[in-house]
């Protein structure tokens, strides 16, 4: 009985900080937090929504890889990694604001085609990277090492408020475009568009210092 409460205890405590680590990178800014707006106010919110549960596809390889070599990853590696995944999402913010600046109205878009864009953003960003070699990868073994239900436990209470807390960002930013004006509608667009563009600037521009001897 006492070894089932400590179990139960443990899987608990794994749990709560799978929660808790998941609503802290859930809500940090960085790419895919600025292409979900971007998607939710250009396309709607299930749009938004699918890329914000892109995490749920693309973390399956950064989970993988990262336990596999977990630490021996050179930081070198790690820097080019965040170089091109800045430079990738310049790439989304120039394309958003050309589509608003032509006046552009895409049409939609396949489900498949924006989580396929959250996919790899989120596998480009360093972020999901660095997270799973020194965070996520060592609790995730410890965990494993308890017990199988004690590594799903984190893993479930991570990416439930991961994802839940994008999908809420969604939501909100949807049903805020339905409330603007064309005129206010058209400049959210171009502040999401340089949003994303001034995010990958900076996520390049901070990796890329690391690089330079």
């Amino acid at each position: 009985a006492r070894r089932a409460r400590d179990a139960g205890r443990r899987l608990m405590e794994l749990l709560l900080a799978g929660l808790a680590l998941g609503v802290g990178a859930g809500l940090a800014p960085g790419p895919l937090q600025a292409l979900v707006i971007s998607v939710s106010l250009a396309r709607g919110f299930a749009a938004g929504a699918r890329v914000a549960a892109s995490p749920l596809l693309s973390d399956v390889i950064v989970i993988v890889v990262s336990l596999l070599v977990l630490r021996s990853i050179p930081d070198r590696a790690v820097a080019v990694l965040g170089v091109v995944g800045g430079l990738f999402v310049v790439w989304l913010g120039i394309e958003a604001l050309r589509e608003v600046a032509a006046e552009v109205e895409a049409g939609p878009r396949s489900a498949s085609s924006s989580l396929l864009r959250g996919a790899l953003v989120n596998l480009l960003s360093p972020h999901p990277w660095i997270f799973w070699l020194t965070v996520g990868g060592p609790l995730l073994v410890a965990a494993w090492a308890d017990s199988p239900a004690s590594a799903a436990a984190f893993l479930v209470g991570f990416y439930a408020l991961l994802v839940g807390s994008k999908v809420v960002l969604a939501a909100i930013v949807a049903g805020g475009r339905r409330r603007l004006s064309p005129t206010a509608l058209h400049r959210a667009h171009l502040a999401a568009g340089a949003l994303l563009l001034l995010t990958g600037v900076v996520v390049a521009a901070q990796f890329a210092r690391t690089l330079l001897p």
